[in-house]
């Protein structure tokens, strides 16, 4: 059973900066794939980015592509998410979430994630 806690939200200006941390236990991390999705008030769930049980590759939405940048430190169970010129769109509860890496990867694909964590706040001012 892996858990994953997220941290690192809060209120930031719009074209400010944050950065979300995602803290695995209770697993082998460089087993899964790890990815961070989103969901605003009164909107579905949606994917944001996810990064390769290596750390190899990466991929994001194109709503964030250029902005967001996804990256992660298997020794430590780690998982972050750099986010600049921040926008009033991505206010969002922000959750990772992580994918066993042996059956393929599929990064957008919600359901195919096994764990997720609790999520974390980001509210971006205009």
């Amino acid at each position: 059973q892996v858990q994953l806690v997220e941290s690192g939200g809060g209120l930031v200006e719009a074209g400010g900066s944050l950065r979300l941390s995602c803290v695995g236990s209770g697993g082998t991390f460089s087993d899964y794939h790890l990815g961070w999705f989103r969901q605003a008030p009164g909107k579905e769930r949606e994917f944001v980015g996810a990064i390769n049980w290596s750390g190899g590759s990466g991929y994001y939405a194109e709503s964030v592509k250029g902005r967001f940048t996804i990256a992660r430190d298997n020794a430590k169970n780690t998982m972050s998410l750099q986010m600049n010129n921040l926008k009033p769109d991505d206010t969002a509860v922000y959750y990772c979430a992580a994918d066993w890496s042996n059956d393929g990867w599929y990064p957008q694909s919600q359901n195919k994630y096994d764990y997720w964590g609790q999520g974390t706040q980001v509210i971006v001012s205009s």
